[in-house]
């Protein structure tokens, strides 16, 4: 397969976009509430965060688009699953070690 010079820009304006949709600092602390491995409700979050289940859940629903997140219910409670997969996976490498720090 032949490469051309626009491919690697696609896959760095991908990565831009990814840094872009993780990168706002609620999503930030969504995802570290999420990566610590315990089976969370977004209502959960929104109380640990201390934030609206609206904003909350409007922030996971766009990392969910992006690949970021799966979501899946169970009765009546929504939740969203991190995707290891990928950038994703190395995202989470990323906010894990700095967030410690």
């Amino acid at each position: 397969m032949k490469t051309t010079k626009t491919q690697p820009k696609r896959e760095l304006s991908e990565i831009a976009r990814l840094l872009r949709v993780a990168g706002e600092p609620s999503r930030i602390e969504i995802l570290c509430v999420i990566f610590q491995g315990q089976k969370i409700c977004v209502s959960d979050i929104a109380s640990e965060l201390h934030m609206s289940v609206a904003i909350v859940s409007h922030h996971l629903q766009v990392m969910a688009e992006e690949g970021l997140l799966k979501p899946y219910r169970e009765g009546k409670c929504a939740f969203y699953a991190f995707t290891d997969e990928g950038f994703a996976g190395d995202l989470k490498v990323l906010i894990c070690k700095y967030k410690n720090n």
